[in-house]
């Protein structure tokens, strides 16, 4: 089906590949779709639900019918649209969704059943019988779910991520986004021109229409190289930009290595782009809808504009003998076009009955007006269809029909920050609402304008806009003389005929099926899509969609806009998981995060464990030691007698400045923080917006309007992003910065009876003790290097938080181990550190889950009354305040060699440990040199009342059962004297 001196191609690079084990041929240039058009191959895919034939349809990213698996084993990639994989030599593509064969697919009996399973049969059908849906419904959904197979293996495919900034952004490269592009490019701002072919030009390369008297093709091509020659402009092809999000950001994903055969280990096969631009012209063109008659999704029925597409870029006819059906003048293009190929045209259809006098004076081919089909016959591939004009039928033998309903401006990119499209009854199409997307400025066909002269000129004026909004002077640029004709556009939508008229072809939905759903009340337009799946295949709905809309409308006797449309959302285009994860394999999915102690760390011969994606040491054995529970107990006991260094560099900390950072904290933390001096800490509780605590910690006031806030290591980037969420969201109006420094400063523990004596050896110049009582904060050096000093404690005992700028954390952690062995101390670990919290009985994320409140944890009273902050309201919900809640105790074993652990639940003594038996479970346990058996802490109904209380610990995991007491979570000096020194 190669048409001689036709296409684009390289003919003089032949290339071979097969297409489910057949060998086939094809040139360098051809898509697999094209390739297998040339072939004659027009049974390509099964659809969803009913497993019927498909063809390709369309000639670009819309496409609903030619997905295919590329590759085999574990190598393979399903879902890939013929009509946008570039052939290369050895393609191995594989059709989807059939068994045992395409040609002969069992599962093809569904169509048979078609009565029984019209739109809405999944919710009335799988209700009963009830213990049907677990054994049967279930299972074989699962097995019926699905398109092509995810291979079996690990996927190895390397991707990339990217970032990108510019002046402009120019999306589509066809001649309204040439145009632009020239214009901003010759104005001396940076552009980035994308297009998700493999060459720029778009339309221009699928038409005969001539730009300044030379092909359109040829002009696209000048003006590209044109482009490519200047320093401030890049050119992206086989990039597609997926979604459009808050402060000029796009998301755009790049094939890189998906059209070679060989790309080499180091080249990615995708790169995802994140682009960051001032201003932005969008110029992606415009979808052909089809029109929905009886049997229209016949193998060899596609769209007029892809049969020019493939005609004119790749040189293949995708049939011998074609029929025409059409509501406008691009059907007779395609008509014209092929005949002037030598590819013999049946006869043109047109829905109007008066068409231009000028085209219906055409005698290449012959013109039905007033027509429509109304059926087709074929089951595999097209052989015939019917049509009717002025009340007669007639039959056409034919093997390809091309149809046009009218074109459908591309908005959805428009439509990703929730605007909604506005409908143009002169065009018979939604475009965008101006300023949808603040700073995009659509143009083109996208737009609504499809001449190619009215392209070039809006591409032009939308690009002097956005010059305009830059700040920077426009070129003076004549437009090109070119072509401007009208589409002449009759609206159709749908034909009667005997037999299903398909509008969504992946996902088998019919206009029966909408006109069902709205009969059914389901008249809402996001209803209809839920409840018959329109729209919701891999192309999302593309081509569907609106011609849905219009039956819906029909159906429910409203106008197509007073119907609305459904929401359209990132990414336009299906985007493999691996090309959104770049990177996040391995290490790169949880990347090593290391303190600046950890060599010194490891030379001690600390074993290392995971705390998020920090790396810390469990704990620092010494010679004779046999178990880590001895070093622990040694550790505990050298922090309780002497003085003990720990590295908390990975608590989160977030430098907040200005004016109103006061508001913040006052905001955020549940307790109050307006009257918190310079040179003071306080440690503070922060709620969710449901009332549940979010994290704790303290900040200090470093200085006037200057603070800096320490989080838990767990929840650093939460509150990170919440207090961006108050500022940006909340209130912008504040003057107010905030970054987290979190890895730019190191920092260390020093706790224990000795550890102002150590302090007074390490300072350059020692604090006195009257000046920084507990909970306060100062400057100081060591050996002249600025340091910050925080009388803070998290153990219980003396203790000082001392931070230095990361470069000089590792030399300070040797020095302050060395110093504090000599007073007969040393490092200690997370397991002793988790002991001797546990021993006061300070909570972690362990205990503050996210399902526990301030009441829970016994902490209620630090809810000020006195100000709002986040959560409080929800916080004193009558639910979160009942006395039966599960509260905050501590545990011990009334036998002194009981064992305790996480996770086990509490019961009555006499209870069954079964779970409506449960009374409360265990967060936290440990073993207590200090008291010489195990704690815990957990959290039982009603357990500030129930101390002394005898009840039984179970771990039905652990098989262990032991006796415990409920007691006061506060093991180790409960009154506090230690830490106050």
């Amino acid at each position: 089906m190669r048409i001689a001196g036709r296409g684009q191609i390289d003919r003089t690079k032949p290339l071979s590949f097969r297409f489910d084990g057949r060998e086939l041929s094809g040139f360098q240039g051809d898509t697999l779709a094209s390739a297998l058009m040339a072939n004659d191959v027009r049974l390509v895919a099964r659809s969803f639900k009913y497993h019927r034939p498909r063809g390709v349809l369309s000639a670009g990213s819309e496409e609903p019918n030619a997905l295919v698996t590329i590759g085999s084993g574990d190598g393979k990639t399903p879902n890939v649209r013929a009509t946008m994989q570039e052939l290369y030599q050895g393609l191995e593509a594989h059709s989807q969704n059939s068994w045992p064969s395409l040609r002969h697919d069992l599962l093809s009996v569904n169509d048979l059943f078609a009565p029984f399973l019209g739109a809405g049969f999944y919710y009335k059908t799988f209700m009963w019988p009830e213990a049907f849906w677990e054994k049967v419904y279930e299972p074989l959904i699962r097995r019926a779910a699905g398109l092509g197979a995810l291979p079996p293996a690990h996927d190895l495919t390397r991707h990339e991520k990217a970032f990108a900034h510019c002046d402009l952004l120019v999306i589509g490269a066809g001649p309204a986004g040439l145009m632009a592009a020239q214009t901003a490019a010759l104005a001396g701002v940076d552009v980035i021109l994308i297009d998700e072919h493999t060459t720029a030009g778009g339309r221009l390369l699928s038409e005969t229409e001539e730009i300044e008297g030379r092909s359109g093709a040829l002009w696209a091509a000048d003006i590209v190289a044109r482009l490519g020659a200047l320093p401030n402009v890049r050119i992206m092809t086989r990039t597609t930009v997926t979604g459009a999000y808050d402060g000029g950001v796009f998301g755009a994903v790049e094939r890189v290595g998906l059209h070679l055969a060989k790309p080499g280990a180091d080249l990615p096969m995708e790169c995802f782009w994140r682009i960051h631009t001032r201003a932005c012209v969008l110029a992606a063109g415009a979808i052909e809808r089809p029109l929905a008659f009886a049997n229209n999704d016949r193998p060899g029925i596609l769209m007029a504009g892809a049969v020019r597409t493939y005609l004119h870029r790749f040189g293949a006819s995708p049939g011998a003998s074609v029929a025409v059906f059409g509501t406008n003048d691009s059907a007779h293009r395609t008509a014209r076009d092929l005949v002037q190929a030598g590819v013999r045209v049946k006869a043109l259809i047109d829905t109007r009955m008066h068409p231009d006098g000028a085209i219906a004076a055409q005698t290449e081919f012959r013109v039905i007006s007033g027509a429509q089909v109304i059926a087709t016959k074929g089951r595999q591939a097209l052989r015939e269809v019917t049509v009717r004009a002025a009340g007669k039928e007639q039959r056409l033998v034919v093997d390809t029909l091309a149809m046009s309903g009218g074109w459908n401006p591309s908005v959805h990119l428009t439509c990703h920050l929730n605007g909604r499209p506005v409908w143009r009854p002169d065009i018979h199409a939604f475009v965008p609402a101006p300023n949808a997307v603040p700073g995009m400025i659509p143009a083109g066909a996208c737009n609504g304008t499809f001449g190619t002269a009215g392209c070039l000129s809006d591409g032009q004026t939308a690009a002097i806009a956005a010059l305009d909004t830059l700040g920077v002077r426009a070129p003076v640029l004549v437009v090109p003389r070119a072509q401007d004709t009208a589409l002449g556009h009759a609206p159709l939508w749908y034909m009667e005929g005997r037999g299903r008229a398909w509008l969504d072809f992946q996902n088998d939905v019919t206009v029966k099926d909408v006109q069902a759903a709205a009969a059914e009340n389901f008249a809402s337009v996001e209803h209809m899509k839920r409840y018959t799946t329109q729209g919701m295949a891999p192309d999302q709905g593309k081509t569907s969609s609106i011609t849905a809309l219009a039956v819906l409308a029909d159906a429910t006797g409203r106008s197509i806009p007073g119907t609305g449309t459904t929401t359209y959302r990132p990414p336009y285009v299906p985007v493999t998981l691996g090309a959104f994860g770049a990177g996040a394999r391995g290490k790169g999915f949880a990347p090593e995060r290391l303190t600046t102690s950890h060599d010194a760390t490891l030379q001690r011969g600390a074993p290392m464990i995971e705390a998020g994606l920090w790396y810390r040491p469990g704990y620092f054995p010494r010679a004779g030691e046999k178990t880590w529970r001895e070093a622990c107990d040694r550790e505990v006991a050298m922090v309780r007698d002497t003085v003990g260094i720990c590295d908390v560099s990975t608590l989160g900390k977030i430098d907040i400045q200005g004016p109103d950072a006061v508001r913040v904290l006052n905001l955020v933390y549940a307790n109050g923080f307006a009257r918190l001096a310079p040179g003071r800490v306080r440690y503070g509780l922060m709620l969710r917006e449901d009332g549940h605590v979010m994290d704790d910690g303290t900040t200090a006031c470093w200085a006037e309007n200057h603070y800096i806030m320490t989080t838990t290591t767990a929840a650093a980037g939460e509150v990170m992003k919440h207090l961006a969420f108050v500022h940006q969201g909340l209130h912008p109006e504040w003057d107010v910065q905030m970054v987290s420094i979190t890895e730019q400063w190191a920092q260390f523990t020093i706790a224990g009876p000795l550890a102002r004596t150590l302090l007074e050896a390490l300072l350059d110049a020692p604090v006195p003790e009257d000046t920084m009582p507990f909970m306060h904060c100062a400057p100081v050096s060591v050996a002249g290097i600025a340091a910050r000093l925080f009388r803070i404690s998290f153990s219980g005992e003396l203790g000082y938080e001392i931070a230095v700028p990361a470069r000089f954390g590792d030399s300070l952690f040797r020095m302050l181990v060395a110093l504090a062995e000599t007073l007969g101390g040393g490092p200690y670990g997370m397991e002793a550190l988790n002991v001797l919290r546990i021993e006061k009985g300070f909570i972690t994320h362990s205990e503050i889950t996210g399902r526990v409140t301030a009441f829970d944890i016994g902490m209620d009273r630090m809810v000020s009354l006195k100000k709002d902050c986040i959560g409080r309201a929800a916080s004193r919900r009558a639910g979160l305040l009942e006395p039966d809640r599960e509260q905050m105790i501590g545990l011990r074993p009334v036998h002194p060699d009981g064992v305790l652990t996480a996770g086990a639940h509490l019961f009555a003594m006499q209870a069954r440990a079964v779970a409506a038996q449960d009374q409360g479970y265990v967060t936290s346990v440990g073993h207590s040199p200090t008291l010489g058996h195990f704690i815990g802490l957990g959290f039982l109904k009603s357990g500030p009342d129930r101390h002394g209380e005898r009840m039984m610990l179970v771990d039905h995991l652990r098989q262990i059962r032991t006796e415990v007491e409920i007691c006061a979570p506060v093991f180790v000096d409960p009154d506090g004297m230690r830490a106050h020194g």
